[in-house]
């Protein structure tokens, strides 16, 4: 998934933009729910007419310099609006100091706002979650909240996090008539537009456990090898399962059960605990080398490695491995519940991840997705044939000679990080300025 990375919008970024913040200003602030009457189709006038649904949204003028301010609006992407405004403390903290007005909007298909209501998954219902479709709702809800604020004079700035900093940057250059600038933290709107090579993800996460420790890495890759050899052998791979795997499928399963939760623990490497994705503690990568080093064995350590991601409260007694895990169009998982089907439909229609590990370059059992795979798994799921390429055509790839007022960060640990812009030089290259 590409959403959890919201504290990439960090107080050292907030530092850098302003030279002023504190380190360690966290104001608290007070958002009221509430929603918006959105069209529901913005590109078919016949398909819903002017129908409407009911898309949330978070707001806050606690801050606000009524009518003169700034907008900060968060370009939600693909979950619950509230995990995302309570885990982006940089954008309150700026907030703060620029006396801005605060808007949290809740991506369409997720969350609460949900189109069709419990039919939104089904097909053809599903067919309106577009990436398009959602920059038009935040284009719509940012015109008309003005308006009703008395903030029309207010510029707008739009930020977000992965997925979510993806949409920041496609708002400013769809939309640059609404959105005055983004900043976009761990947005790889490279790699998902099928720019890059699809081993470097894992090679990526990979990386974080090497640079902690390069025995790490190699106790996870032998803790694999280790689970291969006896999945030769019928009945012999236990590991604390609910159920025996009897079949290549769940040897797979469970395959893409260990590796998502390494990657989730890339993905969560903060210097403290997280609880938006359930509970993480502290520094992951290192309690997790240090589980995997430290244990009697490599299976028994790799259990114990595991259970940090899915066992986080010690109360599962044993690890179910089709609910505890759903392989899906995105290798680093679309997560469980009514959101990871909005996720694995856009997984199989414009984002591409195409990402496999390969045993190689990562520490990970060879577990390869093609494109013709990817095709395979959307047209029997979804009905759906993806096209590659459509991204990039649609929201320009690297050719932003022309973009402007766009801010992109990144973290060193962030296993998303080369799939995005990553340094000045690049930037100055992809617009055309470098000497």
């Amino acid at each position: 998934r590409l959403d959890f990375l919201q504290p990439t919008l960090t107080s050292n970024l907030s530092i850098y933009l302003s030279g002023q913040i504190s380190q360690h200003t966290d104001p608290k602030p007070q958002f009221k729910e509430k929603y918006f009457p959105q069209i529901m189709d913005h590109f078919n006038f016949n398909s819903m007419g002017n129908g409407t649904y009911e898309q949330r949204y978070l707001i806050t003028d606690e801050y606000w310099k009524s009518g003169s301010g700034p907008i900060f609006f968060y370009t939600g992407n693909e979950g619950d609006i509230w995990e995302f405004a309570l885990n982006s403390g940089f954008i309150t903290e700026l907030a703060a100091q620029q006396r801005a007005l605060v808007i949290f909007a809740e991506h369409r298909y997720y969350g609460k706002s949900l189109p069709f209501g419990q039919d939104s998954f089904n097909i053809p219902e599903v067919g309106l979650l577009t990436v398009e479709q959602a920059l038009a709702d935040y284009a719509i809800m940012i015109t008309e909240l003005k308006q009703q604020l008395g903030a029309s004079a207010c510029p707008v700035i739009v930020f977000g996090g992965s997925y979510g900093g993806m949409l920041s940057v496609y708002m400013r250059l769809r939309y640059p008539n609404i959105v005055a600038g983004a900043l976009a933290a761990s947005a790889p709107i490279l790699s998902t537009a099928g720019m890059g090579e699809s081993k470097q993800f894992f090679q990526d996460v990979t990386s974080d456990f090497e640079n902690y420790a390069p025995e790490c890495r190699d106790a996870v890759r032998g803790a694999f090898q280790r689970l291969q050899d006896l999945a030769q052998i019928e009945g012999k791979v236990s590991f604390s399962l609910c159920k025996t795997p009897s079949s290549y499928k769940d040897i797979h399963q469970l395959n893409g059960l260990l590796r998502n939760a390494f990657t989730l623990m890339a993905m969560l490497d903060y210097p403290y605990s997280t609880h938006f994705m359930g509970s993480m503690p502290a520094n992951p990568v290192k309690v997790a080398c240090d589980t995997m080093l430290g244990g009697a064995d490599l299976l028994h350590a790799l259990k114990d490695t595991a259970g940090i991601v899915y066992n986080s409260t010690g109360d599962l007694t044993c690890f179910d491995l089709y609910t505890l895990y759903v392989e899906c169009a995105d290798p680093t998982g679309c997560g469980l519940g009514f959101n990871s089907l909005a996720w694995d439909y856009q997984a199989c229609t414009e984002i591409e991840m195409c990402y496999e590990s390969n045993n190689v370059s990562d520490m990970f059992p060879l577990m390869p997705f093609t494109e013709k795979q990817r095709e395979q798994y959307c047209s029997k799921r979804w009905g759906v044939i993806p096209r590659p390429g459509w991204l990039k055509t649609q929201f320009w790839g690297d050719a932003l000679s022309t973009a402007s007022n766009i801010i992109f960060s990144n973290g060193d640990l962030d296993p998303w990080a080369n799939g995005g812009v990553r340094s000045e030089l690049e930037v100055d290259r992809l617009m055309g300025m470098a000497d």
